[in-house]
């Protein structure tokens, strides 16, 4: 008996079941009880209106950009997929890391990456002879879309910079620490794979089940069906121009566009129109500008700042309005509020700089000896530590979307956890699933010798080199991780959204071992980045999923891949230290000033140096945000009281960790990435969807992807042919001076003396009088 005729056989089974039950009048037939048959919980990505199909996804989302049949005969684990992925794994991974360092910088991102294979797949399979080498075809023939999957997610898997690095180039910038390369290199690999072992323990509860679409992915799956003429029925049989020619068209629409907002004509990208017609007015500045104030101008004709948090043509209107509400009533109503509650109305409303209390930027050498511990005397003569309203409010919502987050995955998804804890992969009520279970899977020890070894790693490095980190600590710090994995990683499936861990492994480790930075940044990077990777690791295995690549070759490419780009990059950032001069200061001439590695050093010394204690604790400036907490922990209760009595009402969709946290990009984010960022959604997401579903099943998930590939390349164009060269000086005498480049910037909000609310008096000090 086929494989098909098995998974028909099995849902036949199940739907005897569920009509018997429906005879005896155990289930009811309703809507609901329809949807939650479908997935396995009440999804509010579910049209209650749906028609449940046996042989595709539930969701017209995934019905849409993935195809619901499966060729087993198409190449996807080549000799040449590997070389071309290799190639790029070296490439895209080293080139990110030497731009991370400059400013302004560039990054090749997933979609620019997955455009820049596709030809080369395509010229190898034009031009390599038709041979064998060690048994293996060179060309195979005609390069598959499951070949450029998995040479895609080899560029990508840790494209990135790792975070570990910034942890190296601190301990030099900082600390004047260059320990040897096999810390460097035990480090990195241990905080990148370390994740993935976790995420392939994560896989039943975030790739299995259809319920988790991570939309993402739909765009990649879209442009990769695209890219290789792929149809299925999910598509619709709507008239009117192929896909194909429909991306070109966004493509070369969104790149060309892109020289105007990103190059010629930067004043369209910050679009703060009310501040050009009041540019002295300090209230004006503080609520209609984008530099540092709250944004209300809600106005740009930029894509990437539209599409600075996520592409909003790729998650569910749902998700967007809860992040839109929790801007609104966070940013623009609480904030303003709280705004002289932590004396924040003497600073900029919204900016990420911390502040002393004269109103200038925190110099945090003021404060610590030449070893770079804190010195008590200076830090009590010198001033405590200020943040802007904004900022603090992010510290405060930080905290209560952790504990919403547990809450929330108890409430909604202890159930599902329970039911995939037990189904396997041909068990599951979706068509790709079950096409996938006809693939070898990954074994469970496979992950179990990768968590070893990089477990390993970390111990030799903690214990090796004088990093004052205890072994327990790095065990809570993995803890932290395998606890907030599947819940953040489910939120995330669903919505597009992901809950950091960064603040809250800052604030643990800040009061559990206080005074030793390096200590700090390593257990950060361990409790946050090791849940990060896993993600990472099961979105590119749903990628997998979804475009039928076998289990066990994506493992192999994405730990090849990973390993390789470690490497690489810590080669090119060893090269920078040794061959650029003055790098990592404010004065370098070629814009080689680490800001990403100033913001980090700074972390360290507030949270490891400074430390929670001097901050949070009772008696302290920001004592308050603790209680945040509390209010994570009691928000998810009240919708999920609600919908228990009106499970159809409205308040179904309202998602407390989503709202909370998917704000967290503020600051350095403002209301120019969030208003027309949810006005585009709403109009793709909720009307389009709605009234014109056959058009939005065909060319939405198309639209995003030209539109995050346009400009990708013409920022790629732009930097190489426009800032880079000549030390940045082409067109410093017009077109970097005019007005549309430079002029918008002479208002109120650019001027720090004007723009807080209260002004400072000549020679005095705001803020408490002893700390």
């Amino acid at each position: 008996m086929s494989v098909v005729d098995d998974e028909k056989q099995s849902v036949h089974a199940q739907d005897a079941i569920y009509a018997e039950e429906v005879k005896h009048g155990t289930v009811e037939i309703t809507d609901e009880a329809i949807a939650v048959r479908a997935v396995g919980w009440d999804d509010p990505n579910l049209d209650r209106n749906m028609v449940v199909l046996e042989d595709d996804s539930p969701y017209p989302e995934v019905r849409a950009a993935v195809a619901n049949t499966d060729d087993i005969d198409m190449p996807a684990n080549t000799l040449r997929a590997w070389v071309i992925g290799i190639m790029f794994a070296i490439l895209v991974p080293g080139l990110n890391q030497f731009f991370f360092f400059r400013f302004p910088s560039i990054t090749i991102q997933t979609i620019a990456a997955q455009l820049m294979i596709f030809p080369v797949g395509r010229l190898w399979s034009h031009l390599m002879p038709n041979r064998k080498l060690f048994g293996l075809s060179i060309n195979p023939g005609q390069y598959t879309v499951k070949e450029h999957v998995l040479t895609t997610v080899m560029a990508t898997v840790a494209g990135q910079s790792a975070y570990a690095t910034d942890i190296i180039a601190v301990q030099r910038v900082f600390y004047h620490q260059s320990w040897s390369f096999g810390y460097q290199w035990l480090i990195v690999m241990s905080t990148q794979l370390m994740g993935f072992s976790l995420g392939g323990a994560a896989r039943r509860f975030l790739v299995s089940p259809p319920s988790m679409i991570w939309p993402t992915d739909l765009v990649s799956c879209a442009l990769f069906n695209t890219l290789h003429s792929q149809y299925f029925s999910g598509q619709g049989n709507r008239a009117g121009i192929s896909r194909e020619r429909f991306f070109l068209y966004a493509f070369l629409g969104s790149f060309f566009w892109y020289f105007l907002p990103g190059y010629l004509f930067q004043a369209l990208s910050y679009f703060a129109w009310v501040t050009w017609i009041f540019p002295k007015s300090a209230t004006i500045g503080a609520l209609f500008g984008y530099h540092r104030g709250m944004g209300m101008s809600v106005i740009t004709f930029d894509w990437a700042q539209i599409a600075y948090v996520v592409s909003p043509l790729a998650s569910p209107w749902w998700a967007e309005a809860n992040i839109f509400a929790g801007f609104v009533a966070i940013f623009w109503i609480i904030a303003p509020v709280f705004t002289n509650t932590w004396y924040s109305a003497y600073l900029p409303i919204s900016t990420s700089n911390s502040y002393d209390n004269t109103g200038a930027l925190y110099n945090v050498t003021q404060i610590v000896t030449a070893d770079s511990v804190l010195d008590l005397a200076k830090y009590k003569a010198y001033s405590p530590l200020f943040l802007s309203a904004t900022f603090a409010m992010a510290y405060g919502v930080s905290f209560a979307s952790i504990t919403a987050t547990i809450v929330h995955t108890f409430l909604y998804f202890r159930k599902q956890i329970a039911v995939q804890a037990r189904r396997s992969l041909h068990e599951q009520p979706d068509i790709h699933a079950r096409l996938m279970s006809r693939y070898k899977q990954v074994p469970e020890w496979w992950y179990a010798v990768i968590f070893v070894s990089m477990f390993t790693f970390g111990v030799v490095a903690i214990e090796v080199w004088p990093t004052q980190m205890p072994v327990w600590a790095f065990v809570l710090a993995l803890l932290i991780s395998f606890v907030y994995t599947i819940p953040i990683g489910m939120i995330q499936a669903i919505t597009n959204q992901q809950v950091g861990l960064n603040v809250i492994t800052e604030l643990i480790i800040g009061y559990a071992l206080p005074g030793r930075p390096i200590a700090m940044m390593l257990f950060k990077t361990w409790g946050y980045i090791t849940m990060v990777q896993a993600l990472s690791f099961t979105s590119d295995f749903k990628l997998g999923h979804y475009m039928k690549v076998p289990p066990r070759p994506m493992f192999w490419a994405q730990i090849v891949a990973t390993v390789l780009a470690g490497t690489t990059q810590l080669g090119v950032q060893a090269w920078m230290f040794s061959h650029i001069p003055e790098i990592c200061t404010p004065t370098q001439k070629n814009g080689f000033f680490c800001l990403s590695t100033q913001v980090f050093g700074t972390a360290s010394i507030i949270w490891g140096v400074i430390g929670p204690s001097r901050q949070f604790s009772s008696g302290q400036i920001y004592h308050g945000l603790v209680f945040f907490f509390l209010v994570g922990a009691v928000l998810p209760v009240i919708p999920w009281m609600i919908t228990r009595k009106y499970p159809s009402s409205w308040v179904r969709y309202i998602n407390f960790p989503v709202l909370l946290s998917g704000t967290g990009s503020i600051p350095p984010a403002t209301a120019v990435n969030f208003v027309p960022w949810a006005l585009v959604g709403f109009i793709f997401q909720y009307v389009i969807r709605r009234r014109h579903f056959s058009w939005w099943a065909k060319y939405n998930y198309v639209l995003s992807a030209g539109l995050d590939s346009g400009v990708a390349i013409a920022t790629i164009v732009i930097f190489f042919c426009l800032e880079y060269p000549l030390n940045g000086a082409i067109g410093i005498n017009n077109v970097q001076r005019w007005w549309g480049n430079l002029g918008f910037q002479n208002t109120a909000e650019y001027n720090v003396a004007t723009v807080a609310i209260k002004s400072i008096p000549d020679g005095q000090k705001f803020g408490p009088t002893s700390w």
